[in-house]
């Protein structure tokens, strides 16, 4: 008898749930559905695009591999939008919180947002891919996952874009919900000017009453402002105990913020702390087509001229994205084709600083990613399997060898070698 497309995915989840995260199959294979099996391929519907483009790069080949070993059932796991699915004002499995009052427009107070810091123009790479899940996790449900959400990274690597994604995809999925966004600063100035004009009592009935998401960019400006951070410790608790959703970015992790208050660092922690690294090559390739393509550029880039640009340029997307203007500039003054020598020319002052920095540095170690692949192509397994939860025996012992490298190699610590092998 034939499994039929439903009876198919149960068991493949099923599977998926042994190999996986339990937070990972909640937020993002659960709520897929099937749709049809045949001709050797699972489709299964998704809510958005988003998630179609995620589960489909980082679950489908995972699932592709249960439903051959496990089920004896060799298909392609393929994800698509499920268009009534799109259209419905909430997610089968995420219900959100309904705003406070319903006849109300949505507002966006404080600091207004950029139109192009969406999910969309948003590149996920292994150095931000966590940090991006949490994210849409939160848009599809506020306060229903990850509350608060603290995202921390370096100057210039997308946490405010981060930030103002979510704030763009709840405004779209849930048009009445009170979002306010705002940078810490102007928190910091706005308990300073309340305080002076004697309107703290409206300051604080704004902030912890008539919003139902609360986002603050760069709350490592509060260390040392101890007023502030009274202020700021009520109102997050008179959000949190509202099942309001808290999003909060910092350039570090909250227990290294140096004058924040104990009390603040715990309630930081609570929900998901998630940070956006540096990112490799091959993302930084990506994140200069994406800028190509999202400015609708006329002149073209070849290949190996991003490529030169990501080899040199590697501290900030910013800086990515701003050499990429540079050169098209460039390229408009000099009436000259794009190419590797022009882009030489025109970012001759970054080609100089990279060779300045890495004039004498030691060779760089290889990644933890790099240790899992050789070991699984010297044993004969997948990367997927080493870094899964599964005790197969022919897992055992590349699984071990791999583990002893990422500690005497690289000198990664237990708990972030545990997080690199499946927990």
């Amino acid at each position: 008898m034939e499994l039929s497309a439903k009876d198919a995915w149960t068991r493949l989840l099923d599977e998926a749930r042994r190999e996986l995260p339990d937070a990972t199959v909640r937020t993002w294979l659960e709520p897929a559905e099937a749709i049809a099996l045949s001709d050797g391929r699972l489709i299964l519907g998704t809510p958005d695009q988003f998630a179609a483009e995620w589960n489909g790069s980082k679950h489908a080949p995972l699932l592709s591999r249960l439903a051959a070993e496990r089920l004896g059932t060799p298909v392609d796991i393929v994800f698509q939008v499920q268009e009534e699915r799109a259209r419905r004002p909430q997610m089968d499995f995420f219900v959100a919180p309904p705003p406070a009052e319903p006849e109300a427009p949505a507002r966006r107070r404080a600091t207004p947002l950029n139109d192009r810091y969406t999910f969309r123009t948003f590149v996920i790479g292994k150095s931000n891919e966590l940090a991006a899940a949490a994210a849409h996790a939160v848009a599809e449900a506020p306060a229903k996952t990850y509350n608060p959400l603290f995202i921390y990274g370096a100057t210039g690597l997308g946490k405010t874009h981060l930030m103002q994604a979510i704030a763009h995809a709840v405004l779209e999925r849930y048009p009445n919900f009170r979002v306010s966004y705002m940078g810490a600063e102007q928190f910091i100035n706005e308990v300073i000017e309340s305080i002076h004009s004697r309107t703290m009592p409206d300051f604080r009935r704004q902030y912890r009453s008539d919003v139902d998401m609360f986002l603050v960019d760069d709350v490592h400006f509060l260390e040392g402002k101890e007023m502030t951070q009274e202020e700021f410790f009520h109102t997050f608790n008179a959000l949190h105990e509202a099942g309001k959703q808290i999003v909060l970015t910092s350039d570090r992790p909250p227990k290294e913020i140096p004058g924040l208050e104990d009390r603040l660092v715990s309630r930081f922690e609570w929900g998901m702390v998630a940070d956006i690294g540096q990112p490799d090559l091959e993302h930084r390739i990506a994140i200069l087509r994406k800028k190509a393509e999202q400015d609708h550029l006329e002149l073209t880039i070849p290949d190996d001229v991003l490529r030169f640009i990501a080899e040199y340029v590697r501290s900030s997307v910013r800086e990515l994205e701003g050499c990429i203007i540079k050169l098209l500039l460039y390229a408009s003054l000099k009436h000259r084709e794009i190419s590797i020598e022009l882009a030489r020319d025109a970012l001759s002052d970054k080609i100089r600083q990279a060779d300045a920095a890495t004039a004498g540095a030691p060779p760089a170690l290889p990644s933890v990613d790099r240790v899992q692949e050789v070991v699984a192509r010297r044993w004969g397994v997948t990367t997927e399997g080493l870094r899964s939860k599964a005790r197969v025996k022919t897992l055992t012992v590349p699984r071990q060898v791999a583990m002893f490298l990422a500690r005497d190699l690289l000198g990664l610590q237990l708990v972030e070698i545990g997080q690199a092998f499946g927990g």
